[in-house]
């Protein structure tokens, strides 16, 4: 599927339990296999979904991630706590 296709929208209706199901040319498209994580935003009168990208608590990189106690933090950061002296 190409971008002038998915420019056009699609309609699709929200069931019972509130979900959508994004197409299966979308899907492919952005590689949002089963259970991708999805972050949903509002903005303005918009529902915004993205796929969901790790990154560093700090500063938002997302290359070069180590977790630690369940949060992630890049090399760059690790290195610059590192120096912090107390």
């Amino acid at each position: 599927m190409d971008n002038k296709n998915m420019d056009k929208g699609m309609m699709r209706k929200v069931d019972k339990l509130g979900r959508v199901v994004i197409p299966i040319e979308i899907r492919n498209t952005f590689e949002l296999e089963y259970e991708t994580p999805m972050e949903i935003f509002v903005e303005d009168d918009r529902i915004i979904l993205k796929k969901h990208v790790p990154n560093c608590i700090f500063c938002g990189n997302n290359s070069d991630l180590e977790e630690y106690e369940g949060k992630l933090i890049c090399k760059e950061c690790v290195e610059k706590i590192g120096k912090i002296e107390f």
